[in-house]
């Protein structure tokens, strides 16, 4: 039998072997850095919309992120399984999701007319499972997770890797025999995530968040912080509190700086062309600012039309409506639905003689003689008061910001972008009641299991951490996920260097380092920049001038300056390197 050379048995290690299709120019549509990044760098390439593939180098670095999942879950006690992603609809329908997910769940039937779906979350599944294998306490607890792919069809699949229809996830579910039980697994999940974060070299919040679709009573966000990220989180800058801003709270604003705290009468005054609340501030002139209006805006719920009201310098945040309305969304009402409801047009809306249910922010009601659409075009009242001009059902609905002061103590918000790289709920029996998922306890008396669950959007992972950690050559990988710890590059048309990179590159392999070799006949120019690109932490030169000395260069991805080594000392400089940036 014919001996293969040994560069066909080293594969992706060999760059002149390896599948790194690199690109100079990516689609006009990736605007994003990770997106532009992991086309131009040869990590993904696009199948169709929010559809990708992963080449050998996404699927070393997915590989890298899975194992520090897979081994900070395991230390928790936590045990692998894997489920189906072509699900009967049955589950679904069981607890009345199969409508609640709408056009986002992928449907299918089967030559039979059965119905299925894509799987984009396990909930029900697990507690089937749940419900089937758990007859005891003591069972319990147990902790169960998976990596598997998980399917939603978004309206607006974008930005690469961070919003697909087809994505990798980690989904774990605990279960337990009491809220309390629930809690302390949720409070180990936290740490566990703390750590799993920590090891991808993040940078994150750990925020309150909403637990959507999914239910439950509790959750919390782990938002890597990126401007770039698609969701908003407020944190304060003297304590520990930080929430998604959907959900966020505010202390108390301050109270408009001028005006007189004794009750004026109520007077009408025309306002033509003042819709903005700039326009009414602009108007009215003197000492008034936005603080001294409202804000009255018309929505649209399952029960009908509301106004909510907020001070005029704050914003609705529409999910804490929702929230006290006990819907799961608010519409802001069109310009045709307002002059129906109000006979007024968009701009002059006020809650004076408003017939409907009113519901205002303490903030609003706080505002002494206030500036307030009267419902008439084009009119404005003044000294609009609350419990003398309307009555309201006073509830906190305004979006935090930043310079707001926290809930929690003395200091003040700030706000940051954020990309969401895991979800923890306390599920409570939101499922286990639903589908009858219970366990005998030490009495023999049934009860409900109390459920958790855990996510990681794995695949996602890869474009956040790229997000956090380029500049303007190409990636800057940390260690623990990157594709290749080190590159070794030699230089020069001579043999000599060549041979050294291969001995260097043969020695970190036996230690267990990821190398690459790049024995590519490239100039040296195209060598750095594409090692740049790609990411690699760690870069060993070796050329024919640095031979003559005895010594080759070690530079660092995330360093302008490199540092000459002994060739003798080039794999002990390299293991101590890649183990500090690992600590």
């Amino acid at each position: 039998m014919e001996t293969l050379p040994p560069a066909c048995y080293d594969g992706a290690m060999r760059y002149s072997r390896a599948f790194i299709p690199t690109l100079k120019e990516v689609p006009k549509d990736a605007t994003m850095p990770s997106h532009v990044l992991m086309l131009r760098a040869g990590y993904a390439r696009m199948v169709g919309a929010g559809i990708y593939e992963l080449l050998p180098l996404g699927t070393r670095v997915l590989h890298k992120i899975e194992q520090i999942i897979r081994e900070e879950m395991d230390a928790a006690g936590a045990q692998e399984l894997l489920m189906p992603t072509f699900v009967p609809g049955e589950y679904f329908k069981e607890t009345g999701r199969w409508d609640l997910y709408g056009p986002t769940l992928l449907r299918v039937k089967d030559r039979k007319g059965g119905e299925y779906h894509l799987a984009p979350t396990h909930e029900e599944i697990i507690t089937d499972l749940a419900r089937r294998e758990v007859k005891s306490y003591r069972q319990l607890p147990l902790n169960l997770y998976q990596i598997q792919l998980k399917y939603r069809d978004e309206p607006r699949p974008r930005a690469g890797l961070l919003r697909c229809r087809e994505f990798i996830m980690k989904d774990a579910y605990s279960f337990d025999v009491s809220e309390e039980a629930a809690l302390r697994s949720y409070e180990q999940m936290r740490d566990t995530y703390h750590r799993i974060f920590k090891r991808l070299g993040l940078e994150y919040r750990v925020v309150e968040a909403d637990s959507g679709a999914i239910g439950g009573k509790q959750s919390a966000e782990f938002q890597i912080l990126a401007q770039t990220g698609e969701d908003w989180i407020v944190a304060c800058n003297a304590c520990d509190y930080a929430a998604n801003a959907e959900v966020a709270q505010a202390g108390p604003a301050a109270p408009p700086a001028s005006g007189t705290a004794e009750l004026q009468p109520l007077e009408k005054v025309k306002t033509p062309d003042t819709r903005s609340i700039d326009e009414v501030v602009s108007f009215f002139g003197d000492e008034t600012t936005a603080a001294h209006t409202l804000k009255s805006l018309l929505y649209l719920a399952a029960e009908g039309l509301c106004l909510a009201v907020v001070r005029g310098d704050h914003e609705v945040n529409e999910l804490g409506l929702a929230r006290h309305l006990g819907v799961e969304e608010v519409l802001l009402a069109s310009d045709a639905a307002v002059k129906e409801a109000t006979g007024t047009e968009i701009g002059f809306v006020g809650p004076v003689g408003f017939a409907g249910r009113i519901i205002a922010d303490p903030d609003a009601v706080a505002v002494p003689n206030a500036i307030a659409g009267a419902s008439d075009t084009p009119y404005h009242y003044k000294n609009v008061n609350h419990g003398r001009d309307f009555e309201a059902e006073v509830v906190s609905i305004r979006q935090a910001a930043s310079g707001d002061p926290c809930p929690n103590c003395d200091g003040k918000l700030e706000l940051y972008r954020g990309i969401e790289g895991g979800h923890i709920f306390v599920l409570g029996t939101h499922y286990s009641d639903k589908m009858h998922a219970t366990f005998l306890d030490e009495a023999g008396s049934s009860q409900s299991i109390v459920m958790g669950c855990y996510g990681i959007g794995v695949s996602r992972l890869i474009a956040a951490i790229m997000e956090q950690h380029h500049d303007e050559h190409g990636i800057r990988w940390p260690v623990n996920v990157a594709p290749y710890e080190v590159i070794i590059t030699p230089i020069g048309k001579e043999a000599a260097p060549l041979t050294q990179a291969t001995e260097i590159y043969d020695a970190l392999r036996a230690e267990g380092v990821d190398a690459l070799l790049d024995d590519r006949a490239e100039r040296p120019g195209v060598k750095f920049k594409d090692a740049d690109l790609l990411g690699i932490p760690l870069r060993v030169t070796v050329g024919s001038r640095g031979l003559k000395q005895g010594t080759v260069e070690l530079k660092k991805r995330t360093e302008s300056e490199s540092q000459d080594v002994p060739i003798d000392g080039a794999v002990a400089a390299v293991l101590t390197a890649i183990n500090d940036r690992e600590g």
